[in-house]
């Protein structure tokens, strides 16, 4: 066993606040809409799985019809993860056709739209919401059927969106334009769209919304960011969407962020894909750095002041790796959520609550995937207070937020990478809630070595501690431990 590090949680000093809803989620547009989605893994022949199909993206997707938002097993698992924002969103968001009224759904979609959303599925994306305490976030059509003749972006699909879901008693709190304008190929009339086109929709967007909407929030840019190597000369920096005339006003600044691409794009071993073998790497874990700090550059030079959401991110784009819904993947999915917290994001949409590859919970069947007990015991455990629990060390990574629900209490995350057992030294009693798992690529996570299941009618379980006397609380090898001190008597979480 190492030596161990030593944490006196009543002296660890104030980092910063981040959003009640910090942990949020998206649900794609699709899953309202139907429409083609990301292929199962479990339908494509293993040698199709390591092809490069990244010029030729239809042949890795398949149907889906719309998503049950009633299931009573999805809402009880989503309720246990509230307060969140739940973003409608993805590229289906860019091209969709509202249909305004109760008549049956159209046969054919209208000219420059690609899907079409019913009153009835926006009602009960409205309804799934309010039922999770879920706030929404959203973006509106850009594509050809919403645009004039001068192809300039105009409201009017916007207003009877807006106007809709205010009698139906919901509420857009805030709203991307446009989804990843920086890869906007979705139709002939923005194939060359680029950030001059995009700031020129946004001022009408914006007067618009001033107008229809004045407390909706207006987020972007939006852009998305694929880790990979090499430059990318048909993709605009980012910075282009803040600087070109006229400059945009964000109430938020947003975007997207995947690390590589899954295996239906690229090989793993190609350089823009990532193998199982990397999961746990520390160069890994930390490429979503140095994105999150641009955008702050960014902002801090061009909206001072405004929060940062990353609102779009996942282990790999093209719809997660095949080992996303396994334990191994948590160890990312906990590292990026309190190694951006500190650093200064404000709240993350993790691509998906519900989807195949890379939802928290598998959308076929509604049942957990490892993710979601992470998720779980993240909404359980960490408050919204950030302390600073010291630089990040290879092979263990601590964090510190004041406990949840505790005043003067503090939770830490001990992320133990390393395959032998660590320990970390406290001062006062502690409540240890170690996630393990049989083995890495197992989505049956285990809690103080008890699997973590749904009870009679899907509830989600309680989460109980092993509790540790002051002095040492062991790590065992590759875990996950949340290390709750509820007598800590930090200032800083004493309110």
């Amino acid at each position: 066993m190492a030596e161990g590090v030593a944490i006196d949680a009543s002296e660890l000093p104030f980092v910063r606040d981040i959003d009640e809803r910090f942990q949020s989620f998206q649900i794609g547009m699709s899953h309202l809409t139907g429409g083609d989605t990301w292929v199962s893994y479990d339908t494509m022949e293993q040698e199709d799985i390591t092809r490069d199909y990244a010029g030729d993206l239809s042949a890795v997707r398949e149907p889906r019809d719309p998503t049950d938002l009633g299931n009573s097993r999805l809402r009880n698992l989503a309720e246990e993860l509230g307060p969140f924002y739940v973003r409608y969103g993805g590229t289906t968001s860019n091209s969709v056709y509202f249909q305004d009224d109760d008549k049956p759904r159209l046969e054919e979609i209208p000219e420059g739209f690609e899907r079409l959303l019913t009153r009835d599925a926006w009602r009960k994306a409205i309804d799934f919401a309010q039922a999770v305490d879920a706030k929404i976030v959203t973006g509106f059509t850009v594509s050809s059927g919403v645009r004039d003749k001068a192809g300039v972006w105009t409201p009017v699909h916007a207003q009877a969106w807006l106007d809709f879901t205010k009698a139906a008693g919901g509420e857009i709190y805030a709203a991307e334009m446009f989804n990843e304008p920086n890869m906007a190929a979705y139709d002939d009339m923005l194939e060359t769209y680029g950030p001059a086109d995009f700031v020129k929709d946004f001022a009408v967007y914006g007067a618009f919304m001033e107008r229809a909407a004045p407390d909706l929030k207006l987020v972007g840019p939006g852009d998305v960011d694929v880790g990979l190597p090499g430059p990318r000369p048909n993709v605009p920096d980012a910075e282009t969407y803040f600087s070109s005339l006229p400059k945009p006003i964000f109430d938020i600044v947003s975007y997207h962020y995947y690390g590589a691409l899954s295996e239906r794009c690229a090989p793993p071993e190609s350089g823009r894909g990532v193998s199982v073998d990397d999961a746990l790497s520390e160069e890994w874990l930390a490429r979503q750095e140095q994105p999150l700090r641009d955008r702050m550059a960014l902002r801090d030079r061009y909206a001072p002041g405004a929060p940062i959401w990353n609102t779009e991110t996942g282990a790999a784009a093209c719809g997660g790796p095949q080992w996303q819904p396994s334990f191994i993947d948590s160890f990312r999915y906990l590292d990026t959520n309190a190694r951006l917290a500190k650093i200064g994001l404000d709240a993350i949409f993790t691509h998906a609550l519900i989807s195949g590859s890379n939802g928290v919970i598998d959308e076929k069947t509604f049942m957990p995937n490892a993710n979601y007990w992470a998720a779980l015991m993240w909404r359980r455990l960490m408050g919204t207070r950030i302390l600073d629990a010291g630089p990040v060390q290879p092979g263990l990574h601590l964090y510190a937020h004041c406990q949840r629900g505790v005043p003067g209490g503090v939770t830490l995350l001990a992320i133990n990478l390393q395959d032998q057992a660590e320990r970390v030294k406290v001062d006062s009693p502690a409540d240890l809630y170690a996630l393990t798992a049989p083995e890495q690529l197992s989505r049956t996570v285990l809690l103080n070595g008890t699997p973590l299941e749904l009870g009679m009618g899907d509830t989600v379980p309680q989460t109980l501690p092993v509790r540790q006397p002051s002095g040492e609380v062991p790590l065992a090898p590759t875990s996950i431990n949340f290390i709750a001190l509820p007598q800590a008597d930090n200032p800083a979480c004493r309110s």
